[in-house]
């Protein structure tokens, strides 16, 4: 008997499925899914929240001296002319950034490989470029759902039984952050 469930799929397209779904439930709080996806899911989420959870404060913050272009009214850089060639204009600040430890960032680096990227639609700013923009999931997992279960041992999630799906009868669930 294997250790997991296969779902009726490659092992390839099961991957990605999890993949998809796992990042889908953490960036949403909640998602509706069939109850063996779920249980899956359940699994390898609780897992990178553990992670969240004990590695939420690992690191030092470090105030570190940073060129930073200087920029005009309109946002941009600022030129000067420099022996005939134009040259941008840099000023010195300090910046202060999280350090992370090793765990820390061992755990960073597992939750960027297993999650994929998020994209964030902002409504107020519809029709250009800047209306869609790259969203930092494992920030919110270190930032928002690691302090929110920072008491609990483990039970993040919960599943809540819908009913038959009308097509094939398979039971649907929604599953959702506790």
């Amino acid at each position: 008997m294997a250790g997991y469930r296969k779902l009726g799929r490659t092992s390839s397209q099961r991957k990605a499925l999890l993949r998809n779904q796992v990042t889908n439930l953490l960036f949403n709080g909640k998602m509706v899914t069939t109850e063996s996806k779920a249980k899956e899911v359940r699994s390898i989420a609780e897992k990178f929240i553990t992670m969240a959870v004990k590695e939420k404060d690992n690191y030092e913050t470090v105030t570190v001296k940073a060129k930073v272009a200087r920029k005009d009214k309109d946002g941009r850089r600022v030129k000067e002319v420099v022996d005939g060639k134009k040259v941008t204009v840099f000023d010195e600040v300090e910046k202060t950034i999280k350090k992370d430890h090793p765990s820390r960032l061992y755990a960073r680096r597992q939750m960027l490989a297993f999650f994929y990227p998020v994209k964030k639609y902002d409504a107020t700013m519809k029709g250009s470029r800047k209306a869609v923009k790259d969203f930092d999931l494992v920030a919110k997992m270190f930032d928002e759902i690691a302090p929110k279960y920072e008491k609990r041992k483990g039970g993040y999630t919960r599943i809540v039984k819908i009913g038959q799906r009308k097509g094939d009868a398979a039971m649907e669930v929604l599953i959702e952050l506790v």
